[in-house]
């Protein structure tokens, strides 16, 4: 097993670069009925040089039809790969929670989350895929992807 530089755990031990985070330290969580309200928090990442994965799966992810406002119920999936920064994954969450009473289609729920994460965190690159349950016999499935230039 591999221990860890002193430099290493100098990094790991600062808890100044978590300063940021908010949500991640209270114990009452206030949820956002609209995700124009919602936060998206980043923490900094120790291995910028590092190309590397993140994957965060919300296979419950709920809003409402714009139309009908009916709910819609999906599996939201974001890939991405950070630059500087990480996003926290409390904040995802309560951000991912303001839709549940939100009326949008699929299409713009997944571009909206996409742009959110490329705003908040600016990665290398970026994923968001919903994946839809079906209503009236017809399951949607988005992907949209960013790409740093």
């Amino acid at each position: 097993m591999k221990k860890n530089t002193g430099k290493e755990s100098a990094k790991l031990a600062d808890s100044s670069r978590f300063s940021g985070l908010t949500l991640l330290k209270k114990s009452l969580t206030r949820y956002p009925t609209s995700p124009d309200d919602a936060v998206l928090e980043v923490f900094e990442n120790l291995y910028p040089g590092r190309k590397y994965e993140v994957v965060l799966d919300c296979p419950e992810f709920t809003s409402h039809c714009p139309v009908t406002g009916q709910p819609d119920f999906g599996d939201i999936t974001i890939r991405y790969i950070p630059a500087r920064y990480c996003i926290e994954s409390k904040s995802l969450k309560i951000f991912l929670f303001s839709f549940r009473n939100f009326d949008i289609f699929h299409e713009e729920t997944v571009n909206m989350i996409l742009d959110r994460v490329v705003r908040a965190a600016a990665p290398f690159y970026a994923e968001v895929t919903g994946k839809f349950k079906p209503r009236g016999g017809i399951a949607i499935n988005v992907r949209a992807e960013y790409k740093k230039k």
